[in-house]
């Protein structure tokens, strides 16, 4: 089975296989959308900008980010529409959940990630 990855988008290789999900509300600061391409932009599934104002990346703030963001996931209308989503494109490839965040240890990327792959089990 195919899994999924998370890259951030400053480090995203031309060569990287898998399907690519850019998963930031805020289009990433200096770059062009070609260097993405081809991907899709899933700002449904992002946290609100409440919330991601209020985590401001503070890594004192990510186990309660994380807990807040995976209510906001399991209330999302659209989660259930992008949880089937990925599982399909995990059939025929892996996913690349695309963020700009700075820091590879804290961020939503990394909740995203761990949310799907408990609801895909």
């Amino acid at each position: 089975m195919h899994e999924i990855k998370i890259v951030r988008v400053y480090e995203l290789k031309p060569d990287m296989e898998g399907y690519r999900i850019l998963v930031d509300k805020i289009w990433p600061r200096g770059l062009r959308k070609e260097a993405l391409e081809p991907f899709e932009w899933a700002k449904s599934i992002t946290p609100t900008d409440k919330l991601r104002k209020w985590f401001g990346h503070d890594p004192d703030r990510f186990e309660e980010f994380t807990r807040k963001y995976q209510k906001e996931l399991t209330e999302n209308p659209f989660a259930e529409e992008f949880v089937k989503r990925v599982r399909d494109i995990l059939d025929e490839q892996d996913v690349l959940l695309l963020y700009a965040a700075k820091n590879e240890h804290v961020n939503h990327a990394l909740v995203l990630k761990e949310w799907l792959e408990e609801k895909l089990r």
